[in-house]
């Protein structure tokens, strides 16, 4: 499947055996398509294997209400109208830029991967240590 490891790979893990629940929209799907061709150069048929597990095991949202926060990379509004859509506790993401300062969205925590681990004791902070520049 994904071939990356780290805080996203134990995150994937805990996905893959349902003990989180993950919200995509068709945005999300088109755009994970999209940076697997282009920036990964995966090939098509890993491509749609992946996107294929994903759909089997995330809940699709259809977002029907629109927002406008975040103006730097407008796409990100995508990302938190998914997440309202459904009813998320929390968007994980590693967006320094634009989503990550915003910590929290309409009640829905915005977090690294490494806080997100530590919030559900994970990863603790003397691994953070290990990881931090």
């Amino acid at each position: 499947m994904l071939n990356f490891g780290g805080k996203p790979a134990q995150i994937l893990q805990r996905f893959i055996t349902g003990e989180i629940e993950v919200y995509i929209s068709p945005f999300i799907l088109n755009e994970l398509e999209r940076i697997l061709r282009e920036k990964f150069e995966w090939e098509e048929n890993r491509i749609a294997d992946v996107i294929g597990r994903i759909r089997e095991k995330a809940v699709e949202v259809h977002p029907k209400r629109r927002v406008s926060v975040i103006e730097g990379k407008r796409d990100d509004n995508r990302i938190l109208e998914c997440a309202l859509e459904g009813k998320a506790e929390y968007i994980i993401s590693g967006d320094k830029r634009h989503l990550l300062p915003l910590k929290e969205y309409r009640g829905i925590k915005i977090l690294s991967p490494a806080e997100f681990l530590m919030m559900i004791g994970a990863f603790t902070p003397s691994d953070a240590e290990k990881f931090s520049p």
